[in-house]
């Protein structure tokens, strides 16, 4: 049985421009391994030599938090009184903080 198109798994293509520090989502294709993502991706988004780098994830592979749980997912941070520096006194010294 030969195999098709579309039996290939899909991929999320995320770029890093050269003026970036982060890589950015920029669609999905799909491929049949990852060297044929990344070498796809390539064509079809970086088609003007804008990226610097470029991540193939199998989509099968991210998973996501549900919006509808967002309160009780970020309610624990506000317990950690030490993530909100708000008490800390610093020096004269310390600039742009």
């Amino acid at each position: 049985m030969k195999e098709s198109k579309h039996d290939w798994p899909l991929w999320e293509i995320f770029i890093r421009s050269r003026q970036g520090l982060d890589h950015k989502h920029v669609g999905s294709l799909h491929a049949a391994d990852a060297q044929m993502a990344i070498e796809n991706a390539r064509d079809v988004y970086t088609r003007r030599m804008e990226g610097v780098s470029i991540w193939a994830v199998e989509s099968k592979n991210i998973h996501a938090s549900k919006a509808s749980e967002a309160d009780s997912l970020y309610d624990p941070a506000n317990d950690k009184i030490y993530r909100h520096p708000t008490f800390y006194d610093l020096p004269d010294e310390v600039n742009h903080m």
